[in-house]
């Protein structure tokens, strides 16, 4: 693809010094097509090996997901194909940043005690709405309604006892594209993608995602005192990201196509020896 011009001073900055940047990805909508049962989602084929030649040309690739990062990294396998194990130095923050995996190895701070109340209550508020999917996400539970009849009048009405289940519970609501997810207090995309920033000393940050849940990763990137690139994975269901946004592509295929260009842009500098 064809960069946007003039380009943006967050892109601008990874393409002339590609050591310090860190690139920031959400998973579903972003590396995976929206599909109507997340237990079929599936990584775009062509990812993996994209972040896998990525990764060796920037200082870190890492995934900021609301899923387990087993579950990313069992829907981020193609057949026959490189898996997101392939990429190097990956790291996927699981949970918006409650969970971590690197290297093979997982850290997680116990699961909060509400949740065992969310999964006896929450299949009962959804059980009178045809075509509502409850999902066990272990650190979360999120009800979808893309298989309803009218999934927005579905979202609206379950939106109120949805809220009061998750006060009592001691948990907060994460609304999404079709999804109500009931969820820990503490973390968002936007403080896991900070502190993975300090951590690695970025000196420049790209951040694509396309859900609500993922302002909170470009408010990050707006405020973090380094040059960054806000990236919205497009959606007709979600305009907040777009209107926020620094580049609008079309989906996982336009986030992976926007990848391939960096790798190839960064390959080409290199070899003109960075002129």
């Amino acid at each position: 693809m064809e960069f946007p011009h003039p380009l943006p001073e967050g892109l601008a900055a990874i393409l002339s010094d590609p050591s310090g940047a860190v690139i920031g990805l959400d998973f579903d909508g972003t590396l995976s097509p929206i599909v109507p049962d997340p237990a079929s989602a599936y990584v775009h084929p062509d990812a993996p090996g994209v972040l896998a030649e990525l990764a060796e040309l920037v200082r870190a690739v890492v995934i900021i997901t609301g899923r387990p990062p087993g579950t990313a990294l069992a829907l981020g396998a193609t057949d026959g194909g490189p898996s997101l194990e392939d990429v190097p130095g990956l790291v996927i923050l699981g949970h918006y940043g409650l969970e971590r995996w690197e290297g093979g190895r997982f850290t997680a701070p116990p699961p909060p005690p509400g949740l065992a109340l969310v999964r006896a209550r929450l299949p009962i508020l959804a059980r009178d709405i045809e075509g509502v999917l409850v999902e066990d996400k272990e650190r979360a539970v999120a009800v979808h309604t893309r298989r309803a009849a009218d999934p927005e009048a579905a979202l609206e009405a379950l939106r109120g006892p949805v809220a009061e289940l998750a006060a009592e519970a001691g948990l907060v609501v994460e609304p999404g594209r079709l999804v109500l997810e009931l969820r820990p207090l503490g973390m968002d995309k936007g403080r896991a993608l900070s502190a993975f920033l300090a951590e690695r000393q970025a000196t420049s940050v790209l951040f694509a995602g396309d859900d609500l849940g993922d302002l909170a990763a470009f408010d990050a990137v707006e405020k973090a005192p380094i040059p960054g690139v806000r990236v919205c994975s497009g959606s007709a269901e979600v305009t907040e990201l777009a209107a926020r946004t620094d580049m609008v592509v079309g989906g996982p295929a336009g986030v992976v196509d926007l990848l391939r260009s960096i790798v190839e842009s960064l390959r080409k500098r290199s070899a003109s020896g960075g002129a």
